[in-house]
């Protein structure tokens, strides 16, 4: 089997440009983030956002029609083409986050973003450098996940439930379980600062998801 060919068995295929059920809960606390951004910005001008991971380009497109210039970065070939085909109001860049950033990219954001996304790579770390390359000077990074402490993990456990909740038989689904614990050593490690959380979906302590918001050292 060709190179070419194995990399067409394992893309992750976009079938439309409908937004995921995560953003469902995760669209409203993460504008609040873009929001407060935007408000500290000290120069003129569109807050530029990276997307990092932005899959068919929907969530992207949401995060224009608040007013913000969108740049989306996706692997998927079919996601890039859904996006490029229905949201021309962002530009999108087919990439891995495993390759050296495009030169248009570099230091070139007030915020970079990535929805749901580090837990599905081996090298997680991977993705906060790539962020440390794009944003600039001052410009934070958000990441949401979904979120895992003692007490969900608990709660999963005695409900019979971790089968359904980890769901290992997902091609491409989640590698890494991250805690408040575990994503804020890695910020720190990765030169990050001023690491701030929110939690949404479910109910306290079993919450889906949390986003986290940092700045580079």
């Amino acid at each position: 089997m060709t190179q070419e060919l194995k990399e067409k068995q394992y893309e992750y295929l976009y079938q439309s440009s409908a937004l995921a059920n995560a953003h469902g809960f995760l669209t409203t606390p993460l504008l609040s983030m873009l929001a407060e951004k935007a408000k500290a910005k000290s120069e003129g001008g569109k807050l530029r956002v990276l997307d990092i991971g932005c899959g068919n380009g929907s969530f992207s497109n949401l995060i224009a029609q608040q007013g913000y210039e969108v740049f989306g970065m996706e692997e998927s070939p079919s996601g890039v083409e859904i996006a490029r085909k229905n949201f021309p109001n962002c530009q999108f860049i087919q990439a891995s986050i495993y390759d050296s950033p495009k030169a248009q990219l570099l230091n070139a954001f007030d915020v970079v973003i990535a929805v749901e996304v580090i837990e599905h790579l081996f090298y997680p770390k991977e993705l906060v450098r790539l962020a440390q390359k794009c944003i600039k000077p001052g410009g934070n990074l958000i990441l949401t996940t979904p979120y895992h402490g003692y007490f969900k993990n608990l709660v999963l456990a005695l409900s019979g439930k971790m089968d359904n909740h980890f769901h290992v038989l997902w091609d491409g689904g989640h590698i890494k379980f991250f805690s408040v614990k575990t994503l804020t050593t890695l910020l720190e490690t990765e030169g990050y600062k001023d690491i701030h959380f929110k939690f949404a979906g479910r109910f306290p302590y079993l919450w889906k998801s949390m986003l986290c918001s940092s700045k580079l050292t």
